[in-house]
């Protein structure tokens, strides 16, 4: 049954559930205080990885569905996305790799293997996935949307999820950490990533990852490398002087590289919700239906897909 679907949210979660309803018939608009390249999601190094996110039972079967999206993405340059290794590594203790990541090929790297400081590093993994470049990524999903008559309002921002027009008949919230005032979600934490954007690196053909604190990341793009980062319970969005030249400093020892100067420096607050990731149907006071799929943490580009085509089902149960 075709139906009005209106979206609140426009970062990665709800221009992926945009795509799946409209590619799939239904009239579908999104509303959004903001789009592209100001939203949280712009912010993200979007590096496919299960990260900061729970449970891990619903969490690993999204993951892997969106992975296996991205891969039909990859060989098209126009989307934004390619496939990169990831060395995920740590300082302090011995790596397990994770069952899900066996079948996909990762391998354990041995400390001669990796690049840089070596004395940083006691163990990792390796393994290839897809990596969305946000700067070419978001736009590909927002054209996608629009070629399949989706509409998007822009500057729009909701008390509640009733104050959506009532010609939509399903509402769809994916509104990241402002789903925490939008549906009282006291569960939702805002979870503070600050990132600098660094020229190319030369000779960094993988990204790495390092989750002990302090935690590190240093990703390769198409034109640029982005240097994390920060993860702490905070709602402020102001970038931090200090913060950057941490990173930086933190990100050139690991390589075993100069500190290379910065290009842009970026802030936003990841979706940790403590009790889980909410993909689920629930009525609104109105009488209307709602699907939540918020409270992806540090991981909305790796659940996007898989979390987007489970909301589509929901959406198709009968009200």
């Amino acid at each position: 049954m075709k139906r009005q679907v209106g979206i609140v949210g426009a970062g990665v979660s709800g221009l992926a559930c945009g795509v799946v309803f409209a590619e799939s018939g239904h009239e579908t608009t999104i509303f959004a205080k903001e789009i592209g390249q100001q939203t949280t999601s712009a912010a993200a190094a979007a590096l496919w990885f299960p990260y900061h996110v729970e449970p891990a039972n619903k969490v690993i079967p999204w993951a892997l569905e969106t992975f296996r999206a991205l891969i039909d993405l990859a060989p098209d340059c126009d989307t934004g996305v390619s496939m990169i290794e990831l060395r995920q590594l740590s300082r302090v203790a011995e790596i397990q790799i994770p069952d899900w990541a066996i079948p996909l090929g990762a391998r354990s790297v041995i400390p001669s293997e990796v690049e840089g400081s070596l004395e940083s590093f006691k163990s990792g993994f390796s393994l290839r996935v897809p990596l969305m470049d946000t700067t070419i990524y978001l736009d590909y999903l927002a054209n996608r949307f629009l070629k399949a008559h989706g509409q998007i309002t822009e500057s729009v921002r909701f008390e509640k999820l009733e104050d959506v027009d009532p010609n939509f008949g399903l509402v769809i919230n994916c509104a990241g950490i402002g789903a925490r005032e939008l549906v009282r979600d006291v569960d939702l934490e805002p979870h503070r990533g600050q990132v600098a954007i660094v020229p190319r690196i030369q000779g960094l053909p993988y990204a790495v990852v390092c989750d002990d604190t302090p935690l590190m990341y240093a990703i390769p793009r198409t034109t640029d490398c982005v240097f994390g980062g920060t993860n702490e319970i905070s709602n402020d969005l102001s970038v931090d002087s200090a913060t950057t030249a941490r990173i930086v400093a933190g990100c050139s020892h690991a390589l075993n590289i100069e500190k290379p100067g910065v290009l842009a420096e970026r802030v936003g607050l990841r979706p940790y919700r403590t009790s889980g990731v909410r993909v689920e149907r629930a009525p609104l006071r109105d009488g209307r239906t709602a699907i939540h799929n918020y409270g992806h943490g540090g991981a909305g580009f790796t659940l996007s897909w898989g979390c987007a085509a489970e909301v589509l089902q929901l959406g198709k149960v009968p009200t």
